[in-house]
């Protein structure tokens, strides 16, 4: 297919004032955003988002897990679209661009068509998942994960948060429950432009980062037992300190991590320590253990030196451990044809680029397994993200979705 000409650009300041309007919904308590999935101000950004949207002619579907679908027709409507988009929903302490940038950047390209009157031959659509972040109901890329069916809709509509809501009744109560069943659509092509949520791109001075893999990872929730007893008159030789297994542990993930670099990560995140007093030595530690690489090799290896050595490290202490997998995720190859429409379109507009692994999850790497799907990042300062200071220049922005544009209308075909 013909590429679009390199002269093509997306109209930057209009993107930028969409980003800052957005962010007036929702606003957090330290100039980010706090939209969380369903609620209210979830349903006031979808809101603004479809006023947008069919502005600019598109017309909504809609499916049974809230799932937002824009469509702007081509002259072969029988034609697979291709589709472009991310999430609106944000953390309870979120930034202004994590997600919503892809959202966005999707309407700015079908925006920036309509000004420049081209058709394309097959029919474009932009897409909000839903409850990509996970923050309020677990797991993250909920919506996402139904639509490629790695998850049943029952089962999601019963996730609860800490309040003991449901997913299901609470897309009922937010008024955004479509009819469409999920996953009944058929795609093209994906592309998702997403901030890095690294400092990778940034410390590399790189305009572009071109995604070729997501990590997969495996949560291995362990249970450290020894015996509770007085921090004062317990003698130390006869200690059985259920929290010198998590030090240990934490240690042998941290060195196991470090032999398999690059991009190789290891970590302990949640903890729970029992019964948690200042003058009781810890009789039991419950922790997660989060290993992530985008080579299964490379997870099969760590997790095998992990279960290797984890328990003799318990045992030379006296105490027991107990693990389960609690999450696991295939690490995925995005299409190599997506890919390298992404990486040409770089190189056509002149932007600086580099190949990039993403460490975060994604509604791409789920819809991966349904359909070629590839993802475009852009730098965000010093690689913070999940943070109310999350930060990226307009000219990033611009920069992924001019290399978005490209991409999504070189696959959708230029009609003559």
């Amino acid at each position: 297919m013909a590429a679009p000409g390199e002269n093509l650009r997306i109209n930057s300041q209009r993107l930028w004032d969409s980003l800052n309007e957005m962010a007036l919904v929702g606003p957090g308590i330290a100039g980010g955003n706090n939209r969380q999935a369903l609620t209210d101000e979830d349903a006031q950004g979808r809101a603004l988002f479809q006023s947008w949207c069919e502005a600019a002619g598109m017309t909504m579907g809609l499916d049974q897990m809230g799932n937002m679908f824009f469509r702007r027709e081509g002259t072969e409507p029988d034609a697979l679209p291709v589709y472009m988009g991310s999430h609106l929903d944000t953390q309870p302490t979120g930034g202004k661009y994590d997600g919503v940038l892809g959202v966005l950047g999707a309407l700015e390209v079908a925006r920036t068509l309509n000004d420049l009157d081209i058709k394309t031959k097959h029919p474009i659509v932009v897409v909000n998942w839903t409850n990509e972040e996970g923050t309020r109901f677990a797991p993250a890329m909920l919506a996402s994960g139904v639509f490629a069916g790695v998850h049943t809709q029952d089962w999601a509509y019963g996730r609860a948060d800490a309040e003991g809501k449901t997913f299901g009744a609470e897309l009922e109560r937010i008024g955004w429950k479509g009819d469409e069943e999920v996953g009944a659509r058929k795609m093209h092509a994906l592309f998702e432009l997403h901030i890095e949520q690294g400092p990778i791109l940034e410390a590399e001075g790189k305009d572009i980062g071109v995604v070729t893999h997501g990590q997969g990872l495996r949560w291995i929730e362990c249970t450290v037992t020894g015996k509770e007893s007085h921090t004062g008159s317990a003698p130390m030789p006869m200690r059985r300190n259920a929290g010198r297994g998590l030090a240990r542990i934490t240690e042998l993930v941290h060195e196991i991590a470090m032999k398999h670099q690059p991009n190789a990560v290891g970590a302990i995140g949640h903890v729970d320590v029992y019964p948690n007093s200042r003058n009781i030595i810890p009789g039991r530690v419950v922790f997660t253990v989060d290993f992530r690489s985008h080579l299964p090799e490379v997870i099969a290896a760590m997790m095998a030196e992990f279960e290797q050595k984890a328990p003799a490290l318990c045992e030379e202490i006296g105490v027991s451990l107990e693990t389960e997998i609690v999450g696991q995720f295939d690490p995925p190859a995005f299409d190599e044809t997506c890919v390298g429409v992404v990486r040409a379109a770089a190189e056509r507009l002149g932007y600086s680029h580099m190949d990039i692994v993403s460490g975060a999850g994604h509604d791409a790497c789920w819809v991966n397994d349904v359909a070629p799907t590839a993802m475009i990042m852009c730098p965000c300062v010093d690689g913070l993200s999940h943070n109310e200071a999350e930060e990226i220049s307009s000219e990033w922005a611009a920069a992924g979705t001019d290399v978005l544009f490209h991409a999504v209308v070189e696959t959708a075909g230029i009609a003559d």
